[in-house]
């Protein structure tokens, strides 16, 4: 190579070496001007027992709460002699839905979910299946990742919702439901909370038919609570009031129904009658007074994420 050659090549790498910090520069200012900036990774809630962030106070509305990492909507309907509360939850890390209970998981304690709301910083709560009813019941149940018991129950529907916030519904784990189930486990599904109650009302998007005969009085009108997903970290809580003038309650086959309606491409019926509560900001959403409220062993919430000022 002549040496004017290699004169003319080292000054065009001086050149551009005394360059390089401008041209970065210039492409940063770009991407911020186009909004092409990097977006943090969503925080994320400790896999335990540990309250949520405190809510944002700024971040109440009559109707809602919203900061970075939540947004919550609540809604009541009265529909054909029902009154329907819906609170409509969306999160942006799955550690952000979490289930709280009323004492150690081998114990049988118990509290009121609002109490335990309250304890976890809750901006939205639903009582849960009442695990600790009866502790030598036949129950596939986890909470925050951790085993209560592992029994599967042939007349019993189960929920499993996996460590990335998604519903699993398994339909009477006997025969298929329980194939279902191993084949789920064995494939490496993950198990941060299941609850064994049901039945399962909406499943793979399809609607399902009610069993006539499955438990806690199927074909009477009774106050129910149920939750569903709706989409991707996209979830919905429900409670149908009932034993009231005010309201009728429903079957299990109407509250499948409405969670169809609503959009659920999972729901999944909870424990009902005098346990179905639903909390929002510290009020109540159930067809009782506050002073009425039933004691129980657990419930599924959901909380903010966002970063302590």
């Amino acid at each position: 190579m002549k040496k004017s050659v290699r004169i003319l090549l080292a000054a065009v790498c001086v050149l551009m070496c005394l360059c390089l910090p401008f041209i970065l520069c210039s492409a940063s200012s770009l991407a911020e001007e186009t909004g092409e900036t990097e977006t943090a990774a969503p925080k994320a809630l400790p896999v335990d027992f540990s309250a949520g962030s405190a809510p944002d106070p700024d971040g109440w509305t009559e109707n809602g709460y919203s900061d970075d990492t939540i947004t919550v909507r609540a809604e009541t309907r009265e529909e054909d002699g029902v009154i329907w509360r819906i609170i409509y939850v969306d999160i942006a890390h799955p550690s952000q839905l979490r289930t709280a209970t009323a004492g150690k998981l081998s114990s049988t304690k118990v509290a009121r979910p609002s109490s335990m709301a309250e304890s976890k910083n809750a901006i939205a709560a639903i009582n849960g299946d009442y695990f600790s009813n009866d502790p030598n019941k036949t129950t596939f149940e986890y909470r925050q990742g951790q085993k209560i018991r592992q029994k599967t129950n042939k007349k019993k529907d189960l929920l499993i919702i996996d460590m990335d916030g998604n519903f699993h519904t398994f339909i009477k784990c006997g025969a298929d439901g329980k194939a279902e189930l191993e084949k789920y486990l064995d494939e490496g599904g993950t198990v941060m909370d299941a609850f064994t109650f049901g039945p399962v009302l909406v499943k793979g998007g399809m609607r399902m038919r009610m069993d006539t005969e499955y438990g806690y009085n199927p074909n009477g009108r009774e106050p129910r609570a149920a939750i569903g997903q709706m989409g991707e970290l996209s979830y919905v809580l429900v409670v149908a009031e009932g034993r009231s003038a005010s309201s009728d309650g429903v079957t299990h086959q109407e509250l499948a129904d409405f969670m169809f309606g609503l959009g659920c491409i999972e729901a999944f019926n909870l424990d009902g009658g005098n346990s179905a509560t639903l909390i929002f900001h510290g009020d109540f959403y159930m067809n009782r007074t506050p002073s009425s409220e039933r004691s129980q062993s657990d419930i599924i919430y959901f909380a903010s994420a966002r970063e302590a000022e």
